[in-house]
């Protein structure tokens, strides 16, 4: 077996180099057009060469999303940006649709291809369809379990890989092809722009009584009929490397460098563990734990191990699980006065009993006794958003290293 690639979102530079610090083996980002999370920060074409380098000097790879299902005002300007990421070195690009696919294999074929998940690849017939079109990697829908994995892996050639989602939010619609944001919202999910009507609250209302709402269930709050349950393969890592997947995907450029780098260091020191000594590897539950402290939804197993029930769905809200805060990202290590330089993220104050997260190992924690401000002040509190501060740690640390405490 070799190991799995662990591919990481990258919203923005700084998560970029946060998830690449926290053991991703590659990132998957977008430019400012043609990929399907306009709401992320997104990278400039500047901004898209620094990350390639910076990323290839770190032995890490870059795919970059050209995976919206577009209409002809979106194939403007495309030719010019596929010249930009060849020019720029990426290790391939993400599409979904023929013609976007037709335009990179003649306009830079040394562009490696991978399929969007978009593409709805269910089979292994689909697979070697697309492999004859010069597809490199296919990003499988997410409606599959891992015996059909297993079986389109035995019956595809080894030089097609395979790519599934091991972690991160779902969609309620077939591999992320929706009209319901469009059609609620004038906000076209295929393109980019999706609203997430599938988190709203839902009631029935019938024809002739007009205005009176009636719960789906018996339940006067309503019910979030569509909101999905967020993806967690940590504890089936073995099972998932045994269907013969060979990158997984943690899904989030939306989400924030904390989340991102957290979740990517657990899974990490899974895959790593496993790979130790797989006939005697047991699951630390530790790690699930950690991910748990982060912003999420209650977790599933997806299509993984068969059609998902109604208790995938969470059918109360659609609000997040946060028990902790990010409060700090550390700039420097520790100085000569064995004070550490932290970029605020959230309120933190004196007596805060904080948790401290390197890139490897178990979090440390500490009271926090005494701060000063950038300007050798003491001070109560960080109060201030991207407030610098100076503490002292009774750890070593580095700079990306995280501060987060319970709520």
């Amino acid at each position: 077996m070799n190991k799995p690639e662990l591919l990481a979102p990258a919203g923005n530079p700084e998560k970029m180099k946060m998830v690449i610090a926290y053991g991703a083996d590659a990132v998957y980002l977008s430019g400012k057009r043609f990929g399907l999370r306009s709401g992320a920060d997104n990278f400039d074409e500047n901004e898209l060469e620094k990350a390639v380098k910076y990323a290839h000097n770190k032995g890490k790879r870059v795919y970059v999303t050209l995976n919206i299902i577009p209409h002809n005002d979106d194939l403007i300007g495309l030719e010019g940006y596929i010249d930009h990421l060849k020019n720029i070195g990426v290790d391939a690009v993400i599409v979904s649709d023929p013609g976007i696919l037709t335009m990179v294999r003649n306009r830079a074929p040394e562009l490696e291809i991978h399929l969007s998940t978009q593409a709805n690849c269910t089979n292994w017939r689909s697979c070697l369809f697309w492999r004859n079109q010069g597809v490199k990697r296919i990003i499988l829908a997410r409606e599959l379990s891992l015996k059909e994995i297993g079986e389109i892996a035995a019956k595809i050639p080894s030089d097609l890989r395979l790519e599934a989602f091991v972690h991160g939010a779902m969609c309620i619609s077939y591999s992320g092809r929706c009209l319901l944001s469009n059609y609620m919202a004038y906000r076209d999910s295929n393109r980019g722009r999706c609203a997430h009507p599938c988190r709203w609250k839902y009631y029935l209302m019938e024809q002739k009584r007009p205005g009176k709402y009636y719960p789906v269930f018996e339940d006067d709050r309503g019910t979030h009929i569509l909101n999905s349950k967020d993806l967690c393969m940590i504890e089936h890592i073995p099972l998932m490397i045994k269907a013969g997947i060979t990158s997984f995907k943690i899904e989030g450029r939306m989400k924030s460098g904390y989340y991102a780098s957290t979740v990517v260091k657990a899974y990490r020191h899974v895959i790593d563990e496993y790979f130790k000594n797989p006939d005697e590897y047991e699951f630390d539950e530790y790690w699930l734990e950690e991910i748990k402290k982060v912003s999420h939804r209650h977790f599933t197993t997806g299509f993984y191990f068969g059609n998902p029930g109604p208790y995938d769905q969470g059918y109360e809200s659609s609000k997040y699980v946060r028990n902790y805060d990010f409060i700090g990202l550390v700039l420097e290590g520790k100085d000569g006065n064995g004070l550490v330089t932290i970029e605020q993220r959230n309120k933190f104050s004196v007596g805060d009993i904080v948790e401290i997260v390197g890139k490897s190992g178990k979090h440390f924690t500490q009271r926090i006794e005494t701060m000063w401000d950038h300007e050798g002040n003491s001070i109560k509190s960080a109060p201030h958003p991207q407030q610098i501060v100076k503490i002292p740690l009774n750890i070593p640390v580095e700079p990306l290293d995280i501060l987060r405490k319970e709520k």
